[in-house]
């Protein structure tokens, strides 16, 4: 007899769960990589928090699995990781990398906690923003120690609250500008710090790749990361307002493989989905035409390299398949 009080997962829970184990599962690796290369001591601790979290993440998640009869993904093990291999980035750009890694948690399980409905479900992923905000703490009270962190620009306070009259403050294209809204000043900081990082780490993880293919890929991804920081640096730099600055010198001249081809893959591949979002977020909040135009133009060559990114780890086989409806055709055929 049916278990009346049981309740099933549904497909936005499955997603959620399903997406974040795979995530620290790639966490678990490249931190592990991470603790055996850092020098600080300061950061140290901070690394050993984060695998000590993403091994807390799977053994949660892999209850509710078992208890719901659904299979464990793969992800990512021990294989995938080359502990041993020379230091590849340097203690600050670890930092600067887990505080990115940081927002993208805090990004995908809010947006999941607005689906959710079992509770077991809604205590995971109100976890995991607790932890992400804590990290988040964590590397932005350090950096600002060291003087690492890199702040958004200053503008002056309003004088008096203001109402838009004109339909100018939308145009961009032809005629006078009007200035950018500290709302279009954020994104465009956002976008250029964003790309600045996911060039370095491609450069480090270019360099270490084994794959004649992948190591195309990730140059192109390396000209496109330098494209787009151009594109919005000078964006800002004409406005009279300071660009953030690049992490290439973050990167050493090692070559030793470090991760497996497939977690390399599948960790530019989120990156490039979080690229995406964040065109988005931004096209979605700039008001000035011109400015809403540029990322527009940008989404479509972004998304074709996700595209070419899911189609070669489905070549070698990379590409978990997440839970999927069933086919009723297939089901009617007897495929």
């Amino acid at each position: 007899m049916d278990d009346k009080t049981r309740i099933q997962l549904t497909a936005a829970e499955m997603s959620g769960l399903w997406s974040q184990y795979i995530n620290d599962s790639l966490a678990t690796c490249v931190n592990r990589y991470f603790l055996e290369k850092v020098e600080d001591e300061e950061v140290r601790p901070i690394v050993e928090w984060v695998i000590r979290t993403a091994k807390e993440n799977l053994a949660i998640v892999r209850a509710i699995f078992q208890k719901e009869d659904f299979p464990i993904p793969i992800g990512f093990s021990e294989q995938d990781v080359n502990p041993q291999a020379p230091k590849l980035f340097s203690d600050t750009f670890v930092l600067i990398y887990l505080r990115q890694m940081s927002i993208m948690a805090l990004t995908a399980n809010s947006a999941a906690l607005g689906l959710v409905t079992r509770p077991d479900v809604i205590d995971f992923h109100k976890r995991i923003v607790d932890k992400a905000i804590d990290l988040q703490d964590q590397t932005r009270d350090l950096m600002l120690k060291q003087g690492t962190y890199v702040r958004p620009p200053y503008i002056s306070v309003p004088d008096k609250v203001d109402f838009i009259e004109k339909q100018s403050f939308l145009t961009g294209f032809f005629g006078k500008k009007r200035s950018f809204t500290s709302i279009e000043i954020t994104h465009l900081f956002l976008n250029v710090q964003t790309n600045a990082i996911g060039k370095a780490l491609i450069t480090g993880l270019a360099q270490t790749a084994q794959d004649k293919e992948v190591k195309q890929f990730l140059l192109r991804g390396m000209q496109l990361s330098q494209k787009f920081v151009e594109i919005f640096s000078r964006i800002l730099i004409n406005e009279d307002l300071p660009a953030p600055m690049n992490w290439d010198s973050a990167v050493t001249d090692s070559t030793t493989p470090v991760f497996s081809d497939k977690l390399i893959m599948f960790h530019v591949s989120a990156m490039i989905a979080a690229g995406i979002g964040n065109f988005g977020m931004a096209m979605a909040a700039s008001p000035r035409r011109d400015l809403g135009a540029r990322y527009a133009s940008l989404i479509p060559e972004i998304s074709l390299y996700a595209e070419d990114a899911a189609n070669l780890m489905i070549k070698h086989g990379w590409l978990e398949e997440p839970p999927q409806a069933d086919n009723r055709d297939e089901l009617i055929k007897g495929e």
